[in-house]
């Protein structure tokens, strides 16, 4: 839109920036009648442009005179505007001269609050300045009269108004002043030391002296002096203090010997009952003299210790050890409940924090080393935690100079092990293997608990001594004896048979023995092997726990050196091997049966009857085995589940590569074995529960492996049954039925058919060239089979699947 319409907004077509006239005519006239209006309009148009001619003439008169009043308001503005500054500059101008004015009166008021400002501080220096000068004559005076008591308040007062003249020292008079008042420190320093080391001397253990309130008032002094003489004044009175111990306990005395260290925190403790009776009230409070002391004393101590164990390391034994850092941790705890370790500033002793509560059921109770009871809980929760250290302040400040000498203490655990792995394995030849017993399921082997208590005995025996490198070698004899234990009493007494060489193997389990029985596992044997799976089982998961246990002994820097990885796996082989074991007994015993069934006249069978013998005998051997063998596991379920499905993964092949033995095979002979082969695979799939009077569902994972084998069991005999006659029809059954690509497989089918050699050369040709072509990528082994549908099965494979729905 224009501007004009902007401001004048208007609805007439004349007014539009578009105005187009013919537009405007048609629209007054759009029809021809409408013509005769056309006068009319006219008429119209010239009224208004009269009148518009009217307004424009009286806006053009109107604008005449508005030049001429625009320059008279703009004169009248401009003197507005002068009379306005003339205003501003005369207030102005008072304003100065009132500034100038306040000034001159308050120039007075300004001297007058400087000279009284001066006179305050000159008034407040002077007064600071007497009690300066009078405190240094006083302090002088009393300290050569020792009267320590008002000295001790009046030094700090006059150290406290010297502060003030700090900025007046280049004045010579403050200067000399604040020279008197340090030299008075050095001589009350120095009297005060003579006056301790006359009261108490260092040379002889005799004491002269004794408590006074002079030395009380001189120690209140010293608080204020120089800390250097507070530190001096306590080393000598606690060297002086502990002078007597040094004699008493030399070297070459008999009483600083380990077997008689009981006397040194004898004689301590009764030097600080003296202390309190006669110093207590000597020295400040705050000083923790009787902390310092005995943490002097235990200083001394390690010292003296360390020094006569070097010289006499031959003669020390584990029970002389034991005993020495026994009564040293007594008295390491016996200082934390007296004392607050508030003075120890010894960076190898450090009030450790509080760790948190432990969850790991491991142990009940730590603390004593006597404990010597171990509860082994089956979690796989428990996670390692922050070593435990003690809540102890003191702890080591004496039994730290016992570690170098741990090695005796690990020696000896090592030959105490070696002692009792022996002792195991002379009773468990002595009193043989442990009797049969269901009802117990499987116990654990009495001796692994054994071993496992006193590891818990030395673990919390060698925490109490040593978190360090000593735990680390503990660690080490640990693994050592339960691998140990592992191959001499778990693997070591697993029953063996005797092969044909006179050698004894695992393996000869499994040698077929054409015509003749293998030898089985008796219930004793079988009752073992359970027994020793459980203790295996119990071994692995509580050296899981052992190894968690260890690593929060010991010292944060070392628990990556704990890994018992390897002895976990040893127990999970003696397991394992425990497993094949059953495994074997049980399917060298099926062996005799399956060799039968192999031997059978197949293609003679006239008629479909009940099962085979072999299967009868099969079924006989699990029944007698399998009850066994889940209730002497009945504490370890997971493990009883790993037999079965290795039981299965082993008998199934077996069988199924004795069934490619059956051969020829007459149709009514594979009607038996299909109908055998289904006997089996329901006598299989109820397993697990066979013999129990509580049935419970077999596992998915052991069903899955029962059904898969089988199965495929039974369309082998589905595919021999069927007539071979087309070829084609016969071909693709086979490939529909087994998912088989392999050529022995197929040749195998044909042999249980009795087919000849020039059948089958024909027979196999087709084969190949039916078999579908493997997918793009994939592997030849694992062709997916999508062969076209075949025709139906024969009537007597439906008759067959009939009579077994029948009999089910």
């Amino acid at each position: 839109f224009p501007p004009s319409l902007q401001v004048f907004p208007s609805q007439d077509p004349l007014d539009r920036a578009d105005f187009n006239a013919v537009e405007y005519i048609n629209a007054l006239f759009p029809t021809e009648q409408s013509l005769a209006n056309i006068d009319e309009v006219v008429n119209k148009i010239r009224l208004k442009i009269r009148r518009l001619d009217e307004n424009i003439r009286t806006v053009v008169r109107g604008q005449t005179n508005v030049g001429q009043d625009g320059r008279q308001a703009l004169e009248e503005a401009q003197k507005a505007i002068q009379q306005l500054f003339g205003k501003i500059k005369d207030i102005k101008d008072k304003a100065e001269k009132s500034e100038q004015m306040v000034k001159e009166i308050t120039r007075d008021i300004k001297q007058l609050d400087h000279a009284k400002r001066h006179l305050t501080t000159s008034i407040t220096t002077l007064n600071h300045l007497h009690m300066l000068a009078g405190g240094v004559d006083s302090l002088e005076a009393m300290t050569r009269r020792r009267q320590y008591g008002e000295v001790a308040n009046l030094l700090q007062g006059v150290v406290n108004v010297l502060e003030h003249f700090n900025k007046y020292m280049g004045i010579p008079q403050i200067r000399q002043l604040s020279e008197r008042v340090k030299a008075a420190q050095n001589e009350l320093g120095q009297q005060i030391l003579a006056d301790f080391e006359e009261a108490f001397p260092s040379q002889g253990t005799k004491r002269t002296g004794g408590p006074s309130n002079v030395l009380r008032d001189a120690c209140l002094v010293a608080n204020v002096l120089d800390p250097r003489i507070k530190q001096e004044i306590i080393k000598k009175f606690i060297k002086q203090h502990l002078s007597e111990y040094l004699v008493l306990f030399q070297e070459n005395q008999d009483v600083a010997w380990l077997d008689k260290i009981d006397r040194r925190y004898a004689w301590i403790k009764r030097q600080l009952v003296d202390y309190e009776e006669k110093f207590g009230r000597m020295f400040p409070a705050e000083w923790s003299m009787t902390e310092r002391i005995a943490v002097e004393f235990c200083h001394l101590t390690r010292a003296e210790l360390s020094k006569i164990m070097r010289t006499r390391a031959k003669e020390i034994e584990v029970k002389l050890l034991l005993f020495a850092i026994q009564r040293t941790t007594n008295f390491e705890g016996l200082l934390a409940k007296r004392f607050s370790g508030c003075t120890l500033t010894d960076g190898t002793v450090k009030k450790p924090e509080v760790p948190p509560p432990s969850t790991n059921p491991f142990l009940e109770d730590e603390t004593g080393a006597e404990a010597d009871e171990i509860v082994m809980e089956k979690s796989d929760t428990d996670k390692p935690k922050k070593p435990k250290v003690p809540d102890n302040p003191f702890h080591g400040i004496v039994s730290k100079c016992f570690e170098p000498h741990l090695y005796v203490y690990i020696e000896s655990q090592d030959k105490n092990l070696g002692e009792l792995i022996d002792r195991f394995v002379a009773d468990f030849k002595a009193q043989g293997p442990p009797k049969p017993n269901v009802d117990e399921g499987g116990a654990v082997l009495p001796s692994c608990a054994d071993l496992f208590v006193y590891y818990k005995k030395c673990m919390v025996q060698c925490s109490q001594l040593s978190t360090g490198e000593p735990m680390i070698a503990l660690t080490t004899i640990f693994q050592k004896y339960l691998r140990e234990y592992a191959w001499k009493i778990l693997s070591g007494n697993l029953p063996k048979t005797t092969s044909s060489s006179g050698g004894l193997t695992i393996t000869s389990l499994l040698k077929e023995k054409e015509g003749s029985e293998v030898a089985k596992f008796t219930l004793e044997e079988l009752c073992l092997i359970c027994s020793i799976l459980s203790t295996a089982e119990y071994c692995l998961a509580t050296t899981q726990q052992l190894e968690e246990k260890l690593k929060e002994k010991v010292d944060a820097s070392l628990m990556e050196r704990i890994n018992l990885t390897g002895e976990m796996d040893t127990f999970s082989i003696v397991i394992s091997n425990s497993i094949q074991l059953l495994v074997q007994d049980l399917d060298a015993a099926c062996d005799p049966a399956l060799t039968a069934m192999s031997k059978m006249q197949w293609q003679n069978v006239e008629h479909v009857g009940d099962q085979s013998p072999y299967v009868t005998s099969v079924i006989l051997h699990i029944k007698q085995n399998v009850p066994i063998i889940r209730d002497n596991l009945a504490s370890t379920r997971k493990y009883f589940t790993q037999f079965c499905i290795k039981f299965a993964n082993s008998f199934i092949p077996k069988f199924i590569n004795h069934l490619f033995k059956c051969k020829p095979i007459s149709m009514v002979g594979a009607e038996q074995l299909l109908l055998d082969t289904h006997s089996l695979k329901m006598v299989l799939l109820d397993l697990p529960s066979i013999g129990s009077q509580v049935v419970r569902k077999a596992p998915a994972s052991y069903t899955k492996i029962v059904v898969k084998g089988m199965t495929r069991a039974e369309m082998i005999l589905k595919v021999v049954m069927a007539p071979h006659e087309p070829p084609v029809v016969f071909v693709d059954n086979y490939i529909k039925l087994l998912a088989d690509c392999s050529t022995d497989t197929f040749q195998k089918i044909l042999d249980m058919k009795g087919l000849k050699r020039s059948e089958q050369s024909s027979m196999l040709d087709l084969f190949r060239l039916r078999l579908p072509a493997p997918p793009p990528g994939g592997e030849g082994g694992a062709l997916s089979l999508s062969a076209a549908t075949p025709e139906q099965e024969s009537s007597r494979i439906r008759k067959l699947e009939k009579l077994i729905k029948k009999r089910l």
